[in-house]
């Protein structure tokens, strides 16, 4: 009878919870079983682990084991519990033991390291489904050492407060244990914006000058944004071209960009460049917010600290953009579920797109518009008045024949970038955050209007009836437009811009 217990993790929403997998061999008929709360994938280890340890020449033993993955009421549904498993076995069994002076064999401690990977029949280690997200549970849960597969050591090795150590296969990493000759892994580059946006830039969108602004204000203030207009107009060229314009990602930002994909079931390289999410209009509410029996982030916390582009936003369902209005304000989301709750981040920059009317040619110079004003009003409605709240900048684009055969050398995004990189820079300095996410205090301290623009500020109100939200994302706005014009106070054409961009 022995026990061994190698350590693992898994990873609820952005909360890492250390997993201990304790392998028990004792006497009674042969049996394998797993359990504290295994999915289907990982009972199914029980046949991966065995092929995989008579392949690499190990003996599987006779005995009855039990593998407990603990703390047991906590939900297990990944594949790289293999690894940990075939290693308990192996100290448990003997075959995993060194010599000392005082008995022949002694189990070798491996309590230090955090193991995960997926075992083939052949004993090889698989790809993870998400090594950088393996990799940041370690860093979070204090382990500084990781074990995993050598086709994705070097991604994982992007968190730099972790030694990764690859292996190719169980055998490789048994020998490289007993003789204390593992291979620490050298991270891969991360992929830097320049390399990803060539193709895109905003000198390709000839005229539309008010929109290029608007877009380069929602950039430096991280500003919510609905772009109006005709079809063919631009919109969507506009909308794709806004991450060209942003400053890239630290290296915090990129961790947790790449860890939340993982989180989703989805492997991709540690980006510079902040994420642009685009679903159909069909999505439906999980798909946009995120959830399931066992949830998974959605499309608002894919696109955390990028920008997430509803295109023809009136065409979602009314549940799925009711749902966004929350994380709009917040910038995260709790998915609650019978057995626990699970928090997501969501800070993501909204960008929607839509025509003026259901046919589309409302306002155009040339076609002309087949709605009646009762369709052209239950159109508009399905944007409801809370949502509409949330949107800092409404701007009509309009077809610019002139221009399109123009032979006038548009600004680049390179060009804007800096700018927007400049007036950010100083929103940081500042109040520690961009100007879109500060609060009531921090709008009172750092947005405060003179008498003029006060005046001008009431007179908006008693004309509109503007809510206090609206009168709050005013203020942000206009503070925006000051930092671009590096002005330390913010000005009456400043404000006065602010509410003609609000639309």
């Amino acid at each position: 009878m022995s026990l061994a217990v190698v350590n693992s993790c898994v990873l609820m929403g952005m909360q890492p919870h250390a997993v201990q997998v304790e392998v028990h061999i004792g006497a009674g008929l042969p049996a394998f079983s797993v359990v504290g709360l295994p999915d289907t994938g990982v009972r199914e280890s029980r046949e991966r682990v065995r092929s995989a340890l008579q392949s690499s020449g190990f003996n599987f033993p006779v005995a009855r084991i039990t593998v407990n993955l603990a703390p047991a009421d906590l939900p297990k549904d990944a594949a790289h519990f293999d690894l940990p498993i075939a290693i308990g076995i192996l100290l448990a069994s003997g075959q995993l033991a060194v010599e000392s002076e005082h008995s022949p064999s002694v189990p070798l401690c491996i309590d230090h390291y955090m193991l995960a990977g997926e075992l083939s029949l052949t004993g090889a280690l698989l790809r993870l489904a998400a090594p950088v997200a393996v990799a940041w549970s370690a860093a979070k849960l204090g382990f500084r050492q990781l074990i995993v597969p050598q086709v994705c050591a070097a991604m994982a090795a992007q968190v730099s407060e972790v030694q990764v150590y690859g292996a190719s296969s169980v055998r490789q990493l048994v020998e490289a244990l007993l003789t204390h000759e593992l291979t620490c892994a050298l991270p891969e580059p991360a992929v830097i914006a320049d390399s990803l946006s060539a193709g895109l830039c905003m000198s390709e969108v000839k005229g539309q000058q008010q929109a290029r602004h608007a877009i380069e204000v929602a950039a430096a203030g991280r500003h919510n944004v609905l772009l109006r207009g005709t079809p063919g107009v631009g919109k969507s060229m506009l909308a794709q071209r806004l991450i060209t314009v942003l400053p890239e990602l630290s290296e915090t930002q990129r961790l947790d960009v790449a860890v939340l994909a993982g989180g989703a079931g989805r492997s991709e390289p540690v980006n510079a460049l902040p994420p642009f999410r685009s679903p159909h209009h069909s999505a439906s509410t999980v798909a946009l917010v995120g959830g399931g029996s066992q949830p998974k982030p959605g499309e608002i916390s894919l696109a955390h600290h990028g920008v997430l582009f509803l295109d023809e936003v009136a065409e979602f369902g009314g549940r799925a953009l009711e749902a966004l209005r929350e994380p709009l304000e917040t910038g995260g989301i709790t998915i609650a579920r019978a057995g626990r709750s699970v928090w997501f981040p969501a800070d993501f920059q909204l960008v929607a797109a839509m025509n003026p009317c259901p046919c589309g040619w409302l306002g155009h110079a040339v076609q002309q518009c087949l709605c009646t004003p009762e369709r052209i009003e239950r159109y508009r409605a399905k944007l409801s008045g809370p949502f509409m709240d949330r949107l800092d900048l409404c701007i009509n684009l309009k077809v610019e024949i002139e221009v399109l055969d123009s032979s006038a050398v548009m600004e680049s995004s390179v060009q804007i970038r800096k700018r927007v990189a400049s007036a950010q820079a100083i929103q940081q300095q500042r109040q520690g955050c961009l100007n879109s996410r500060l609060d009531e205090e921090g709008v009172a301290l750092y947005a405060g209007l003179g008498d003029e623009a006060e005046h001008l500020l009431r007179q908006c109100i008693r004309r509109w009836g503007w809510s206090g939200r609206s009168v709050q994302r005013a203020k942000k706005v206009a503070r925006t437009l000051a930092d671009l014009a590096e002005s330390e106070h913010i000005q009456t054409e400043h404000l006065a811009m602010a509410i003609q961009y609000r639309g």
